[in-house]
């Protein structure tokens, strides 16, 4: 794989704890996921690329609108549940590849999707080059990906309520990772080298769900990769005041639906010519 950075962290620790908490993190996208189906306007007979598909499930949600559809990701564990949620299931597969340099095979797919699968290129431009090449000539991508930190309240509150008592500059450090895509300009431009058309970047605001309650959304947060690489840096005792200043900064969020705190995103779609 030529990701080899992030291959290895979505096949160690991050990729092992999405695995677990599989269920979770669908609830917590549950808003925003919606708007993605709805702008890859899936028709049945189909044939569908869903990248960093995870564990599976972007890639059940288009199969369940009649399309053909293959799971692509770099994490074997959460791959792993995405073949056990498939079992059974036709017209769904999964392959293990880094989409920068997979051949999916050349006009091989109608449409292309993701739910925050793509933000983690170390080469973006040859990423969506390698899926513009993937699709036929009139084929459609759609992928979700996070604005800017600063816009998405779940971050923010998590990183100002720990920052009394640890470090956190540096928690969305440059490069491949959730907010690399930040900027509209930026994924026009890539977008527009990689040899696509009709670009569209429309903001997508919507909350998501953290967790049943103050104490289970602390929880989460903590083993995030975001915290879980600031909180590996103190000892347990500062670990823990910080865990506990984060519980209290979520109990006002506390709703009959779970912990619920605002989220800003980029729906980006585009076409092959």
């Amino acid at each position: 794989m030529a990701n080899e950075d992030e291959a290895r962290d979505w096949n160690g620790d991050t990729g092992r704890y999405w695995a677990g908490h599989a269920e979770h993190y669908d609830a917590m996208l549950a808003h925003l996921t919606p708007h993605l189906l709805d702008a890859a306007r899936i028709e049945p007979g189909e044939r569908v690329l869903d990248i960093g598909c995870g564990c599976g499930t972007t890639t059940l949600l288009a199969a369940g609108r009649g399309a053909a559809v293959l799971g692509a990701d770099l994490s074997g564990p959460m791959l792993a549940v995405a073949r056990e949620r498939a079992a059974g299931l036709d017209g769904v597969r999964f392959e293990q590849a880094d989409v920068q340099v997979h051949d999916f095979g050349a006009g091989s797919f109608d449409v292309a999707l993701s739910r925050f699968g793509v933000m983690f290129f170390d080469d973006p431009l040859a990423a969506f080059t390698n899926v513009t090449r993937a699709l036929r000539p009139g084929g459609r991508l759609a992928f979700l990906c996070w604005q800017d930190l600063r816009e998405n309240e779940h971050r923010v509150l998590a990183l100002d309520a720990i920052a009394p008592h640890v470090d956190t500059t540096g928690a969305a450090p440059p490069g491949p990772g959730p907010f690399s895509f930040a900027r509209p300009g930026y994924l026009r431009e890539l977008l527009t080298g990689a040899g696509l058309t009709g670009i569209a970047v429309d903001e997508v605001r919507a909350p998501v769900r953290l967790g049943a309650d103050a104490a289970a959304a602390a929880d989460f947060l903590r083993h995030g990769a975001m915290l879980r690489a600031i909180f590996e840096r103190y000892p347990a005792e500062t670990v823990e005041r910080a865990v506990a200043a984060l519980t209290e900064a979520l109990v006002p969020h506390e709703t009959p639906d779970g912990v619920l705190l605002g989220a800003a995103t980029w729906l980006v779609t585009a076409r092959r010519p």
